[in-house]
């Protein structure tokens, strides 16, 4: 009777041992599930978040780290680039010399440069004008720029016309055209013109 009985107590302690490991297989199973959906249910809270200014990506609309820009000045002897101009707020502004709407525009940017370039700023240290010219001309940039009184330093250009790599890369496909960079480079506002600009800039101004 006994030796009859080992055969069944043995399967019965197998199946038990079996039903223990899927028990805590489950339970396993179950923990990691949840452990995931925290997971997921976290990394779609912190991809809503607005990112920092150093984790911004690059791009042309607002709230994006406008591209670098790196070109030559308007007498061909230095490279001008406008990560030289971070911790200032910077309207980068495509123009040309053949452009009349662009030399309309330009006594406006002359205006917002004399009276912003050395104000004070909230979270700033000036006003800058990176001005990036679609000419083919160079001598006829440069007489724009006498003509115009654009007395800022940043004037740069390819000399490639509308075949300008940067140009495209910003999207620009009519000009004048313009970006609001704040001090940390990240674009704050597009296309300002006459006082639009200057009131814009004055949100951020301390004093004059």
């Amino acid at each position: 009777m006994i030796l009859a009985k080992r055969p069944a107590t043995f399967a019965y302690f197998r199946t038990m041992q079996f039903r223990t490991l899927m028990s805590k297989m489950r339970v396993i199973t179950v923990a990691a599930v949840a452990l995931l959906a925290i997971y997921g249910f976290s990394s779609r809270l912190d991809s809503g978040s607005s990112p920092a200014p150093g984790d911004a990506k690059v791009g042309t609309n607002i709230g994006d780290k406008a591209p670098e820009l790196a070109f030559m000045n308007a007498d061909s002897t230095k490279v001008l680039k406008l990560s030289e101009l971070k911790g200032k707020y910077v309207l980068i502004d495509f123009w040309a010399s053949w452009c009349r709407p662009c030399r309309m525009e330009n006594p406006n940017v002359v205006s917002a440069y004399a009276k912003y370039n050395t104000a004070k700023f909230k979270d700033g240290k000036g006003f800058e004008v990176f001005s990036m010219s679609l000419d083919r001309s160079r001598q006829a940039w440069q007489q724009a720029i006498a003509q115009d009184g654009l007395k800022w330093k940043y004037h740069v250009s390819d000399l490639k016309f509308w075949q300008s790599q940067r140009a495209q890369l910003y999207g620009v496909n009519s000009i004048p055209m313009s970006f609001l960079v704040d001090p940390n480079g990240i674009i704050i506002a597009k296309n300002l013109r006459g006082m639009a600009l200057h009131q814009e800039l004055d949100k951020h101004v301390k004093a004059l």
